[in-house]
């Protein structure tokens, strides 16, 4: 059995290039990210059945992040412009798990809260543009 893994040295890498091959790069100052991967489900519940019945749908890929605003602004010069970008989300970077990851293009929205007792924070959503993959190492 595979042993737990903690979440402290997950990273999101994103596209911050206008070229379609543009390279990634890590958003800095990340403490939390979710990926969300549902599937429509349509009801096929007959007449006899015990219990309803559903078959899988399309499948849905989105989730959300959030930390704490980066003064260079690359969440909100780059992620949150609304232009479909190349992400990469890894649950282990700079480990022995490092070839674990989910990828794809999605788009970005962005929040940004600043209180007079708090660090400024950042939080957002994506939604893919393209299919959402993982790949474990």
């Amino acid at each position: 059995m595979a042993a737990p893994i903690t979440g402290r040295n997950g990273r999101l890498y994103v596209d911050t290039s206008a070229a379609a091959n543009g390279s990634a790069a890590p958003i800095s100052n990340l403490s939390s990210f979710s990926v969300n991967q549902t599937a429509d489900r349509t009801e096929v519940t007959s007449f006899g059945d015990t219990t309803k019945a559903y078959i899988a749908g399309l499948k849905d890929a989105q989730g959300d992040f959030s930390g704490f605003w980066d003064a260079d602004g690359t969440l909100t010069r780059y992620v949150a412009d609304g232009v479909a970008r190349k992400f990469y989300l890894y649950p282990q970077s700079g480990s022995a798990h490092v070839g674990t990851y989910w990828f794809g293009t999605a788009t970005f929205d962005l929040t940004t809260t600043l209180t007079v007792g708090g660090a400024a924070e950042s939080s957002g959503s994506w939604a893919a543009a393209t299919s959402v993959n993982y790949v474990q190492a």
